[in-house]
């Protein structure tokens, strides 16, 4: 945003300093506006121009462009503008050379004076404004990847720790199976160590009911008088 704003004062600025320059005086006290457009590729004359035909016109179109791309915010439009005013400037400065038979700088103001300068420095303020502009930016639309469901693990794995796919909260297990504990019968008799402890009686002598706890037959009635 900063970029556009400066790029584009700064080539509005360029615009401006071209579309001055055709009035004032470019070489040996004649202004920029009193040469013609067509003179550029015919040779220079000694003829007048009107305004809309001079030099001012290409510039104008110039200036315009730069208006078109600060709107559009467009480097290329920008840029294009910058080349239109140096192009002109330039084929004017051979059409000069030729003319005179060369280009001079003189202080008395004989040779190229300021609305050359104007016009080159326009153009180059210009293409200078283009280069920092930032142009428009491209957004670029990102395709979301849909996100699929955790599948769940398959039959011959096992829930282990790092946490796995399957919903739900997994703990820390082992890829092994567990081993049974095999319930506590009593002493051992095959080991002399616990041979005398006493041992518990048979599964099919003990006269207890092995589901219901053992219980007293109900007392008799009393008698009846």
């Amino acid at each position: 945003m900063i970029r556009n704003v400066l790029g584009s004062l700064v080539a509005l600025a360029g615009a401006a300093s071209a579309v001055l320059s055709p009035f004032r005086d470019w070489y040996a006290g004649r202004a920029g506006q009193d040469y013609r457009v067509e003179d550029l590729f015919g040779g220079i004359t000694a003829a007048e121009s009107g305004v809309l035909v001079s030099m001012l016109l290409p510039f104008l179109a110039a200036a315009l462009l730069v208006v078109v791309g600060v709107v559009l915010r467009s480097r290329l439009v920008v840029a294009l503008a910058g080349l239109v005013v140096l192009g002109f400037t330039i084929l004017w400065m051979v059409r000069q050379g030729q003319a005179t038979g060369s280009l001079v700088v003189a202080g008395d103001g004989s040779g190229l004076q300021v609305g050359v300068v104007n016009a080159l420095a326009g153009g180059l303020l210009m293409l200078i404004g283009a280069l920092l502009m930032s142009g428009r930016g491209r957004r670029r639309r990102r395709e979301r990847e849909p996100v699929e469901p955790y599948a769940a693990p398959a039959a011959d794995q096992v829930d282990t720790w790092p946490p796995t796919q399957e919903p739900g909260m997994s703990v820390q297990t082992s890829p092994w199976p567990e081993p049974e504990v095999d319930p506590y019968t009593g002493p051992d008799p095959r080991d002399p160590r616990t041979r005398s402890y006493p041992q518990a009686p048979p599964a099919e002598s003990d006269p207890r009911d092995p589901v219901h706890p053992p219980h007293r037959p109900p007392p008799p009635p009393p008698p009846q008088g």
